[in-house]
């Protein structure tokens, strides 16, 4: 039994007069990556810390009381 394929829908919002034949693929790939500070949460912890400022407040917690034992030592 063979099936026909679904029909395909055009949405593209690309207007006509944008042109990228002449773009590269991964360009700026390297320095993006050199640039880049993103940090993939294990599922675990993402579940604890939903957004970037409750991991920021955590961190900055961590930090002062890391600052605080070194300098008692």
């Amino acid at each position: 039994m063979s099936q026909e394929p679904e029909a395909i829908v055009n949405d593209d919002e690309m207007r006509p007069e944008y042109d990228f034949s002449g773009g590269v693929r991964g360009k700026y790939y390297e320095a993006y990556m050199k640039a880049s500070n993103v940090v993939v949460l294990d599922p675990d912890v993402a579940e604890i810390f939903r957004d970037s400022a409750s991991v920021n407040e955590a961190l900055r917690l961590i930090a002062r009381i890391a600052k605080s034992v070194a300098i008692q030592q």
